[in-house]
Parts: structure tokens; C-alpha cells; sequence
């Protein structure tokens, strides 16, 4: 790390930033790396702007390490400041010069003085063994609740993410009614879910398109049409205002997509309604990796998944 600096990230600094994110980590449909998503993410965000650091070589920057700050509250209300790690890179150029593990803990450094006092995220499985090195512990792996559609299943595979007014005929764009309803007692760590954050979260995202099935009984049901495995997907994002098991029912039987999935905490009553309305769990299928990292002393045990109160908004990356 001789001829490698690691400093602060300025506004100037994000074009590089962005190409270098480009070069080692590609881009997808849904997440094209552009200075709107990287504002939405880094700038935009209603918990505050992230701690960003870049490393450098001379005038290039070779590494970026991306913290974006999140808040969580307990199952008693209390509010935990916390930092979720993401876009993390290093240029394929300077791999194995210990790049990602200096920003890394240069950042904590960071954090530790700001008086955050978690840090957690859903590392694939190429990096997880890198945070479970600096002191990551995992907390569980995160299953998924899916209602499968066989004759579209088993059909033509799909190429592109399809268009959500046509994967879902009975669904509003989210931006277009905005739904408003106090958030139920957090179970445990949850995201809260107030109209500042919803709006942020569903609305203003620059390529992900959200669409919202309200529930006659009020509440409702967030969702976003996608593709995997060639098989076009319907993902239920959330669950608002503790909608009734047939907003599930109602939206599995207008859905053009091959199957409905998402995921939702163990006992709580969004996991109810979704089983009810005909998803289940797909056993041995684990899509996520949860791990965290304390940084103070909590009072909640953050390694116990049961201590979790997430769907699949609060994890999906961003």
C-alpha cells in the first residue's frame, strides 16, 4: 500500500468513481451505475448522506468503499444508528494489495467517531469471507416465500424485465398514490416506515419501478416485476398497513409472471399474510446472506435473526 492513499470522496470525485464501479462489478437492467442512482443512494437518502472513501494511485482512483447510513429501531423504539456497506470495489488492476480491507477499516474508523453503533449488509459469496475476517459475524441466511404460476413457469424463458403494467394489470404505480398509514410497533430491528423514507424507498428510485395493490380494507401490497433465471418475476417488495391475505390472493392471480416471491421475518404478521395468500417457503433455497457488525454496545442481541424485523425492501440491494 506504499504508492496507494485512502482519503475522503468529494462530489468531483463521482465520475471516476462510478467507472471504476463499472470495470469490477458490471451493471445490471435494474441497477445501472449512473450519477442519479448513486445520488438517489449516496446523497438522497433520508437517513443521511453516506461515508464514502476512495483510494487512490497518484491521480487515479483504484478502490471506493461505500457506507450508506440507515437507522433501525428496536422492538422498543429505540433508534440505532447504523451503516449498510455497499458499492464496494477495487480496479481490476490493483487486486490483492490489500485495497478492500484498508478502505474497509479505514471507514469503521470513521463510523466509530460519527458514533454509529451498527453496521450491516448481505454480502455475496465472494466477499463474505473478507468482513467475516474483519469481524462480521453471520447472522442468518435468508430464505424465500414464492406462489409459482406453472404454465408460465414452465414456458418461454424472458430475456427482459417485464413491463409492470403489463405483468400486473391491477397494480398503480406507487408514485401515483403514495400510500399513507401509521407503521405498525417494530417486532424487532425494522426500517422505519414513514412517508419521507416510503417516498425515498419506492418513488424515487431511478430505475426500479414500483407498483403498489391496495387492499379494499386499506393497506396494500408493494411489488416490482423482474427477471431471473429467464423467468420473469413478480417480487413482493412489502406490505403496508396490514393488508388482508387476499391483496396476496388478488395480486398471485393477475401476475403474468412466472411466480410471485419475497420474504418476510420469521413470526411477524407480514409473513402471515403472505402465507395465507398461497406463498410458501421454498425449502433449501437460501438468497441472501445477513451479517453484522457492532461497533458499540447494543441492546438488542444483533447475531439472534430472531431479533430481526425485515422484508424484503429492507434487504434487496439497492
Amino acid at each position: 500500500m506504499t504508492d496507494i492513499s485512502i482519503r475522503e470522496a468529494s462530489e468531483d470525485d463521482v465520475p471516476r468513481i462510478l467507472a471504476v464501479l463499472k470495470l469490477a462489478l458490471g451493471e445490471t437492467p435494474l441497477l445501472k451505475r449512473t450519477p442519479e442512482l448513486w445520488a438517489w443512494k449516496h446523497r438522497l437518502n433520508p437517513h443521511g448522506p453516506s461515508i464514502v472513501l476512495v483510494a487512490t494511485s497518484g491521480d487515479e482512483i483504484v478502490g471506493v468503499r461505500a457506507f450508506m447510513r440507515w437507522e433501525l429501531l428496536t422492538a422498543e423504539g429505540e433508534p440505532l444508528s447504523c451503516l449498510r456497506p455497499v458499492d464496494t470495489a477495487t480496479h481490476p488492476e490493483f487486486l490483492r494489495r490489500g485495497i478492500f480491507r484498508n478502505l474497509t477499516l479505514s471507514a469503521l474508523d470513521v463510523a466509530r467517531n460519527q458514533g454509529v453503533q451498527l453496521v450491516f449488509n448481505t454480502p455475496n459469496n465472494k466477499s463474505a469471507p473478507g468482513y467475516l475476517k474483519m469481524g462480521w459475524e453471520e447472522v442468518a441466511p435468508i430464505g424465500v416465500l414464492a406462489r409459482i404460476k406453472a404454465r408460465l413457469f414452465f414456458g418461454a424463458e424472458a430475456e427482459e424485465p417485464p413491463d409492470l403494467t403489463q405483468a400486473l394489470p391491477i397494480g398503480q404505480a406507487f408514485e401515483s398514490v403514495m400510500p399513507t398509514h401509521s407503521d405498525r410497533p417494530p417486532r424487532g430491528l425494522r426500517t422505519r416506515r414513514d412517508a419521507r423514507y416510503l417516498s425515498w424507498r419506492f418513488t424515487q428510485h431511478p430505475t426500479a419501478r414500483y407498483a403498489w395493490v391496495a387492499a379494499e380494507s386499506g393497506g396494500g401490497l408493494v411489488c416490482r416485476a423482474s427477471t431471473r433465471n429467464g423467468r420473469p418475476e413478480l417480487v413482493v417488495s412489502d406490505l403496508l398497513g396490514r393488508p388482508p391475505a387476499s391483496v396476496v390472493r388478488a395480486t398471485a392471480r393477475s401476475s403474468r409472471c412466472a411466480y410471485m416471491a419475497g420474504w418476510f421475518s420469521m413470526g411477524s404478521p407480514e409473513r402471515s399474510t403472505a402465507i395465507r395468500g398461497g406463498m410458501v417457503p421454498v425449502p433449501g433455497m437460501k438468497t441472501l446472506r445477513l451479517v453484522a457488525l457492532p461497533l458499540a454496545e447494543l441492546p438488542v442481541d444483533v447475531h439472534d435473526i430472531a431479533n430481526w424485523d425485515f422484508a424484503v425492501s429492507d434487504m434487496e440491494l439497492l
